[in-house]
């Protein structure tokens, strides 16, 4: 029985608690101005705890920002599973993406300015995220740099209409419609 605090299960229960705190804080008082001593108090738990599960406040951002993609893909695949026409499908998944986000005081706060960069930085340099956006936005006729590529651009719009969105949800798709769906269209004829 004394050693049930060590069985993955209850680690992962652990880290999950670990991020949902980590979320809070960073919903208050914004991403770069939460530390790790924030970060494990709001958690209750001890520094020498929170740094068992994460090496840095850098390794909580990763961990919060993939778990909310995971999250975020599953979705906006449900979503748009159905629809066939690549520019559509691409079109329908990336305003998908910008309404949820917005829609979660957790993650929008990540889009604040003095934020947004983090965000940036971390969408660009995530192999979890560009792995989940290629299996998102592109075909498996693509060869894996071009899915690369074309899934870091995309990502590069969602982020960039999140720190400075368009006039409202109509002119972002119309954005959308006139200058990424010509885009994927060509890409997949």
């Amino acid at each position: 029985m004394s050693g049930d605090w060590l069985t993955t299960e209850r680690a992962d229960l652990a880290a999950e608690r670990i991020l949902d705190a980590a979320a809070e804080l960073f919903a208050e008082h914004g991403v770069a101005a939460v530390g790790m001593a924030d970060i494990a108090k709001a958690a209750g738990c001890s520094r020498a705890t929170l740094y068992r599960y994460f090496d840095n406040r850098h390794a909580v951002r990763i961990a919060f920002v993939h778990r909310e993609t995971r999250r975020i893909v599953a979705n906006l695949n449900d979503q748009v599973s159905d629809i066939t026409d690549p520019g559509a499908r691409v079109i329908a998944a990336m305003l998908g993406a910008l309404r949820e986000v917005r829609a979660n005081p957790l993650l929008i706060a990540w889009f604040r300015p003095g934020d947004s960069g983090t965000a940036g930085r971390i969408s660009q340099d995530s192999d979890v995220i560009e792995s989940l956006a290629a299996a998102m936005f592109t075909d498996t006729d693509l060869t894996d740099p071009e899915r690369s590529r074309l899934a870091r651009w995309l990502t590069r719009i969602i982020v960039s209409l999140l720190a400075a969105p368009g006039r409202d949800e109509a002119d972002e798709r119309a954005m959308l419609e006139d200058f990424v769906a010509p885009i994927i269209t060509r890409t997949f004829v």
